[in-house]
């Protein structure tokens, strides 16, 4: 016994438990047909999930009590099967974004599909009649990324199928006759029309704006290197030249080190000479005192007269003797105090230009 569509519910696509017919001759398991009526009890109709006959009021469900005979062998054979070898089970370790209205049971299977004329959400299993029934063929069909409860009208329960272009909202027709009846509504296709052409004018300025951005970045980044290598160049610069500048007030040192030592020579030499001068006199100055101390002691008056005579007209007498040239008191304050001039100098100079030093090529928000 081969397995046949007929044994196959529409909704739940395994074989049938408790078989029921309903008014336009589809078979479904009473569990999987009732609780599709149920979800749709609020809106009244009730229709054939496959062929999409609606029914009202709700039909009454009639057990198909030959197909349930032949379902009872099937299920036998088929648990056999599984036992003999099981088939990959298919994985519900997540719960899919927007539901199959059709898959009952508590994990159904993900819908891939919404129907904006049948207001449902299919699986691909489901979604079969709307490829190969014609009258199904022509309904508007979009991909389930959000649940249709989220395209409906809160208060009437309608698809939102008006664009408001005064209040920029989509609304459902009735909510366009009453509610916004004197607004300026389009289609919800005309409306994303022209938001698309707001949306693609967005897209160019975004674009405009980020290859203005991304050119600016790549000019910063240039600037930055450049501003880089200009600096080690000035540090370098800046270096050699006070290097220079350090250079040139060691040599000024250096020279005036050597004025004070050659007019310190200068000085010690005059001054030992002078002293030598003076010990020489002091020795003559002792002599005499000595001769002429003995002569104010003798009686003999012609000796003292010719000897005094004799010691007067003498070059060893004071009157002969050159005067001392006195060694003057000698300062090096005169290069000092040039020194301290030229460090006042240097520290003015410094002072003065260092504004210049600042303000030369500064960044233009410095």
């Amino acid at each position: 016994m081969e397995l046949h569509s007929n044994w196959v519910c529409p909704v739940c696509l395994d074989l049938l438990r408790e078989p029921v017919t309903i008014p336009c001759g589809h078979d479904y398991c009473k569990s999987c047909i009732e609780a599709c009526w149920d979800r749709r009890e609020e809106r009244g109709k009730y229709s054939c999930p496959l062929c999409r006959k609606s029914f009202s009021p709700r039909p009454v469900l009639r057990r198909n009590s030959t197909l349930a005979e032949v379902m009872l062998v099937k299920k036998l054979k088929k648990t056999r099967t599984q036992q003999a070898s099981p088939p990959a089970a298919v994985s519900r370790a997540s719960q899919p974004d927007v539901a199959c209205d059709f898959c009952c049971g508590t994990a159904p299977n993900k819908a891939t599909m919404s129907c904006l004329t049948c207001l449902a959400s299919y699986c691909p299993a489901h979604l079969e009649p709307h490829s190969s029934v014609p009258v199904l063929k022509k309904h508007r069909l979009v991909s389930a990324t959000v649940p249709l409860q989220q395209k409906m009208c809160t208060k009437h329960n309608k698809l939102l199928e008006v664009y408001c272009q005064t209040d920029q909202k989509c609304i459902c027709y009735l909510c366009a006759i009453h509610r916004h009846k004197s607004h300026c509504m389009v289609s919800v296709a005309a409306g994303r029309a022209e938001e698309q052409k707001q949306l693609i004018a967005s897209q160019r300025k975004v674009e405009v704006r980020f290859q203005e951005r991304e050119k600016e970045l790549t000019e910063l980044v240039q600037d930055l290197k450049y501003l880089k290598s200009c600096s080690q160049a000035a540090v370098q610069t800046s270096d050699k030249l006070f290097d220079e500048m350090i250079s040139s007030l060691k040599r000024e040192r250096t020279v005036a080190k050597q004025l004070i030592n050659a007019r310190e020579k200068r000085a010690v030499a005059r001054s030992k000479k002078l002293q030598l001068q003076l010990k020489e006199e002091l020795t003559k100055l002792r002599r005499r005192h000595t001769e002429l101390e003995q002569l104010s002691h003798t009686d003999d008056h012609i000796h003292f007269i010719q000897t005094f005579q004799s010691l007067s007209t003498s070059r060893d007498s004071p009157d002969w003797l050159p005067d001392p040239v006195v060694c003057p008191k000698r300062s090096f304050k005169t290069v000092t105090d040039s020194v301290s001039k030229l460090r006042d100098d240097i520290k003015r100079l410094v002072y003065d230009n260092r504004p210049r030093i600042s303000a030369s090529d500064c960044c233009p928000d410095e």
